[in-house]
């Protein structure tokens, strides 16, 4: 039996370079202050990512950082990746991010708190809430990893086809 339906989005605004490092903080921080109360049994939490930009399986940064997460919080966690040129497919745009664009279609967002105010006032009639943030940390681009911080990683291919499908595969903590 799956979990109940929650229609509830979490959107972490931040400030500076989208990098993989802010997306699994973004994560962290819902995992932090929704997911572990929403979910206290949780022991796996599964991320359905794009495959382009900062959270491409490709990304080592994508990866060290959420190595770091499944240490923190003990989560195993699955990646699974959209291919390139399908992020259409996943259920968060339609069912969060157009609402969203729709609630600040034609208002000037001047300051964050404007865009904070926009972005948690979009609702549905099937009652959707949004928490929002904001992320004032910053993230620099660019990070470098050595072959050694690398083989650190606890990475393990997915059960189905993993030598094939390096799209997808878990991180256990380490």
């Amino acid at each position: 039996m799956g979990e109940p339906f929650c229609n509830a989005g979490w959107v972490n605004v931040g400030i500076d370079h989208e990098t993989a490092a802010f997306a699994v903080e973004s994560i962290r921080r819902w995992w932090n202050q929704v997911g572990r109360q929403q979910y206290p049994q949780a022991k796996r939490l599964l991320i359905s990512a794009n495959e382009g930009g900062s959270t491409g399986s490709h990304v080592c940064l994508w990866k060290w950082e959420l190595q770091q997460l499944a240490d923190e919080t003990g989560l195993s966690i699955t990646v699974c990746h959209f291919p390139a040129g399908t992020s259409k497919w996943n259920k968060m745009e339609p069912r969060l991010f157009a609402w969203i664009s729709q609630n600040w279609q034609g208002k000037p967002l001047t300051s964050y708190a404007i865009i904070l105010q926009v972005i948690a006032a979009a609702t549905t009639e099937a009652n959707l809430s949004v928490q929002c943030k904001l992320d004032t940390k910053s993230y620099p681009s660019g990070h470098q990893f050595s072959d050694e911080e690398l083989a650190t990683l606890s990475l393990v291919p997915d059960p189905f086809y993993g030598q094939w499908n390096l799209h997808n595969y878990n991180l256990e903590k380490s």
